[in-house]
C-alpha cells in the first residue's frame, strides 16, 4: 500500500515539473518571441529615421541647387539686361550726335546761303591732301571719294585753275557758266544740290561727275582742254 502510494507520488511530481517545465518554456518561447519582435520593431523605426533624414538632405540638396540657379539665371538676365542697356545708350549717343551733325550742317549752309557762301565741308579729308587747302582741299577730298586715284588731282586741280581759279562765285556773264567747274548754264549743278551756288563741295561733285561720263578722267578732260581749250 505506502509503495504504491509512493509510486502514485513520484509521478505526480514529475507530471507537475514536466507541466511547469512546458509552461515555463512556453513562457520563455513567447518572451523571446517578443524580444524579437522588440528588436525588429526598433530597426524598422531606425531604418524609416534614416529613410527620412536621406530624403530631408536630398531635399536640401536640391533646394540648394535650385537657389544657385535662380541666382546664377538672375545674374546672367542682369548681365545681358545692362549689355542691352548700353547698347542701346551708345546707339542713342551715335543718333544724338548725328542729327546734331546734321542740324549744325544746315544751319551753316543757311548761315552762308545768306552770306553768300561758302558752305562749310563736312565731309572727311584724307591726310594725302592735306597739303592743299581751301577749294582744293576738298577737291582733292572728293576726287578720291568719286573713286579717282590720287594721281588724278593734278590734272583736276590745273583744270579747274583754269576754268574759275577755283572760285565757286566765278561766273562767265557772256555765256552763263558759273562756278569751279564753269558748269554750262550753272543751274545744271542743281542736279547734285540745291545749294549749287555757294557750296564750293556741290559745284566739284557735278564737275567731276560731267567729267566722269565725258572724259573718263580728269587727266583726259585737261588733255582736251589743253588742246581745244575747253571741255
Amino acid at each position: 500500500m505506502n509503495r504504491a502510494l509512493s509510486r502514485i507520488g513520484v509521478r505526480s511530481v514529475s507530471v507537475a515539473l514536466l507541466v511547469a517545465g512546458v509552461a515555463g518554456g512556453a513562457y520563455l518561447g513567447k518572451d523571446h518571441e517578443a524580444q524579437r519582435f522588440s528588436n525588429r520593431a526598433t530597426l524598422d523605426v531606425a531604418q524609416v529615421d534614416a529613410d527620412d533624414m536621406n530624403l530631408l538632405k536630398q531635399r536640401q540638396r536640391e533646394h540648394v541647387a535650385a537657389r544657385a540657379w535662380q541666382r546664377q539665371a538672375e545674374g546672367d538676365a542682369a548681365v545681358k539686361a545692362a549689355s542691352e542697356a548700353r547698347t542701346a545708350a551708345t546707339k542713342a549717343h551715335d543718333l544724338e550726335t548725328k542729327i546734331a551733325a546734321v542740324k549744325k550742317a544746315a544751319a551753316d549752309r543757311k548761315k552762308a546761303e545768306q552770306n553768300g557762301g561758302p558752305v562749310p565741308y563736312s565731309g572727311p579729308i584724307p591726310s594725302s591732301c592735306n597739303e592743299y587747302s581751301g577749294s582744293r582741299k576738298i577737291g582733292c577730298a572728293l576726287t578720291l571719294e568719286a573713286g579717282f586715284g590720287l594721281d588724278q588731282f593734278p590734272c583736276l586741280d590745273k583744270l579747274f585753275k583754269k576754268e574759275s581759279g577755283w572760285n565757286y562765285r566765278a561766273e562767265n556773264r557772256g555765256s552763263g557758266a558759273y562756278g569751279i567747274p564753269q558748269a554750262l548754264p550753272g543751274k545744271k549743278m542743281a542736279s547734285k544740290g540745291a545749294d549749287w551756288k555757294t557750296n564750293p563741295a556741290t559745284q566739284i561733285k557735278w564737275g567731276l561727275s560731267y567729267i566722269k561720263g565725258k572724259y573718263d578722267t580728269p587727266c583726259k578732260a585737261w588733255a582736251y582742254s589743253e588742246r581745244e581749250n575747253s571741255y
